[in-house]
């Protein structure tokens, strides 16, 4: 399994990061931290609430990351299809699914 460089994984940090901004405007900021091909991904609210959102492995695509969403109940990762249908895709394609799933609240 390849691992990504230095610069590889703060440069997803930095796209993470801006995207939230832009699109989660209710998340305070980001944390992500690094171990081997896995990003894990963590959202800090305006409340100081953590919220684990998701898993990225790196593929060694340029762009492209497996994406795993984060399962409180049995607090683990699976590995998780994103709208599209596929198991990997944008980082920010897979901010916004994890966002929508963990954040948004349903109309009932």
């Amino acid at each position: 399994m390849p691992t990504p460089s230095e610069h590889t994984r703060l440069s997803l940090e930095g796209r993470l990061g801006e995207h939230a901004r832009t699109a989660w405007p209710q998340l305070e900021q980001l944390h992500v931290r690094h171990r081997g091909a896995f990003a894990y991904v963590e959202a800090e609210l305006a409340d100081g609430e953590q919220v684990k959102l998701m898993r990225l492995r790196y593929t060694g695509a340029v762009g492209k990351r497996g994406f795993a969403l984060y399962y409180a109940g049995s607090d683990r990762y699976e590995d998780s299809l994103l709208p599209t249908g596929s198991p990997t895709g944008t980082p920010a394609d897979a901010l916004d699914c994890a966002c929508r799933l963990h954040l948004a609240t349903p109309d009932i």
